[in-house]
């Protein structure tokens, strides 16, 4: 782990550690329901406030907790527009079995990669620590993933240009030998 990720990791644990005080929460609205207030926002006073945990500016963790649940959305570093491809495929592969995942959303909130949902349910059946844990693990196996993918990438890339200037060098040869020949032959 680099020098400049472990404080910003630590603050996200500590405030993710911090956030998680969920309870069971029926609707104020409809009888016998219980629905993320943070999704339905259906009361202003269940919604508490959101932090903004930032590396850089291309790097952020939104964490808006509620009194039954919280959202954890996280925007990842994309340097190039390799990055932001390998990224926006590898967020869609995830959310497509986001039943696999109990936590993540099928959609992330506008302006970051991919988010979380963590609810009353969830803290009661698991517990809070490994919560946290399972996020802080994702933040930092995502920037090695994208970077693996990268390189793997970059390194097949490499080959097929090769593979294809050795085709292209070996055509012009043999296109200039026959020139000659024709040129030979005629003259």
């Amino acid at each position: 782990m680099s020098a400049t990720l472990k404080p910003y990791l630590s603050a996200v644990r500590h405030t993710l550690t911090a956030a998680m005080c969920l309870e069971n929460f029926s609707s104020q609205n409809v009888e016998r329901h219980n629905k993320p207030e943070i999704e339905v926002r259906s009361s202003k006073e269940l919604l508490l406030t959101p932090v903004i945990i930032s590396r850089n500016e291309k790097e952020k963790v939104l964490i808006e907790p509620s009194v039954n649940s919280m959202r954890i959305s996280i925007s990842i570093k994309q340097a190039d527009e390799i990055e932001k491809i390998l990224c926006h495929k590898f967020m869609r592969f995830m959310m497509m079995r986001a039943e696999n995942f109990l936590v993540l959303r099928r959609k992330p909130i506008e302006g970051y990669d991919i988010s979380f949902l963590i609810t009353n349910f969830h803290t009661e059946a698991m517990y809070k620590h490994k919560l946290v844990d399972f996020v802080i693990h994702f933040m930092e196996e995502i920037d090695k993933e994208i970077s693996e993918m990268k390189l793997a990438v970059n390194a097949r890339a490499r080959i097929s240009a090769e593979e294809f200037l050795k085709r292209v060098s070996i055509g012009y040869a043999v296109a200039v030998n026959a020139m000659a020949e024709f040129l030979k032959a005629r003259f």
